[in-house]
């Protein structure tokens, strides 16, 4: 059986896209290869092994992060040692990481072959990524095979264009145990349309950072239909600044924080429109976006050059994509789903169809090929 050391930021219980991803390929190959993890401890507290259905967990003492980028001297030591002990025949690692990254430069692989997994790009860090950008090359010129989650943000990439042969599409999947509705837990989805009187949920989940888009939709919230409620799940760093702006529309937009996964997927069950406002490649295919779909949640999107997000949410069929980024033009979009039944739920059986033929587990076999 061939052993797979994966290298992700960080690794579940820690809930993010990249590591949903992840863990999703981890369970799926699970009968397949002898697996290992390592990753940045997200909970620093010192660097810690644990198990998780027979594959073994390293999580890295991480001190502090700087930049969206944990940091963590002792990694390097640890990486090395994971190696030399595990020795793995292939090296999964998720990008970005950039200073995993340096570290995989640094250290004998021991025959391993490399296989990036490319995430995104490093966008709006013009000055931190200039000092990157060599390593990144190097890496992608070291790599034996690159997996990029869509046809449209290869075509946009910088970095990827010269290593185009390397590649292989592999869209991001989405946890059908996680999402789907079991008997039962329709009286748990009742209970939240209930909770805000029967009125329409437009719900959006995420992190609360720029490239998200939030602040566009706070801004349409003031042309939507007074029937409908807006509710903003996730926490990040500009959640404070939100909530500030959030306040002269206090009885239309809700900040409900960041939820455990049973009462994420109940909320999107319920709602009636689901709305993702990221505005540009940072957002580079939307797995919570997938996610949505798959509950039959049509999605009201902005139109992003070179981002699979515009694959994900197919317009005028799972959703609708609005050409620009614009607040009232993304007001109305999300106001045709709410006044229109009959669309809405055309569109979430559209949305339903796509996802299960297109973002399931059965995707994740295609690595076992580029594994070798």
């Amino acid at each position: 059986m061939k052993k797979v050391l994966h290298i992700s930021k960080f690794y579940y219980p820690y809930f993010g896209g990249i590591e949903d991803v992840v863990y999703n390929i981890v369970d799926e190959l699970r009968a397949q290869y002898h697996q290992r993890v390592i990753c940045f401890n997200h909970e620093r507290t010192g660097t810690i092994r644990t198990m998780d259905n027979g594959v073994e967990i390293v999580r890295i003492n991480t001190p502090f992060i700087i930049a969206s980028q944990p940091i963590s001297l002792s990694y390097l030591w640890h990486l090395r040692k994971e190696i030399q002990n595990f020795r793995p025949d292939i090296i999964h690692v998720h990008f970005p990481n950039p200073l995993v990254t340096l570290y995989l430069l640094l250290i004998n692989l021991h025959g391993a072959r490399l296989i990036i997994h490319w995430h995104a790009d490093v966008i709006g860090k013009s000055a931190l990524y200039n000092l990157y950008r060599p390593l990144e090359r190097k890496a992608l010129e070291r790599a034996d095979a690159i997996i990029a989650t869509s046809k449209q943000y290869i075509e946009k990439s910088v970095p990827l264009q010269p290593f185009k042969d390397k590649i292989t599409i592999l869209p991001n999947i989405v946890n059908e145990e996680k999402m789907r509705l079991l008997a039962g837990e329709e009286d748990e989805v009742q209970r939240i349309r209930n909770q805000y009187a029967g009125k329409k949920i437009v719900l959006f989940m995420g992190r609360h950072v720029e490239y998200k888009g939030i602040c566009h939709l706070l801004k349409a919230a003031q042309w939507l239909d007074d029937d409908c409620v807006v509710l903003i799940g996730g926490t990040g760093e500009l959640t404070q600044i939100l909530t500030q702006k959030a306040k002269a529309q206090k009885d239309k937009i809700k900040f409900i924080g960041r939820l455990p996964s049973l009462e994420m997927k109940y909320h999107m069950y319920a709602a009636s429109v689901f709305a993702f406002p990221s505005i540009d490649r940072r957002e580079a295919f939307g797995v919570v976006l997938a996610e949505a779909l798959y509950c039959g949640l049509p999605a009201v999107s902005f139109h992003i050059e070179g981002s699979g997000t515009t694959w994900v949410n197919q317009n005028n069929k799972t959703g609708i994509v609005v050409d620009t980024i614009d607040a009232k033009q993304y007001a109305e979009a999300i106001n045709t789903l709410l006044r229109d039944e009959s669309l809405r739920k055309q569109y979430g059986e559209n949305a339903k169809q796509w996802v299960r033929a297109n973002f399931l587990k059965d995707k994740i076999q295609i690595i076992s090929k580029i594994y070798g």
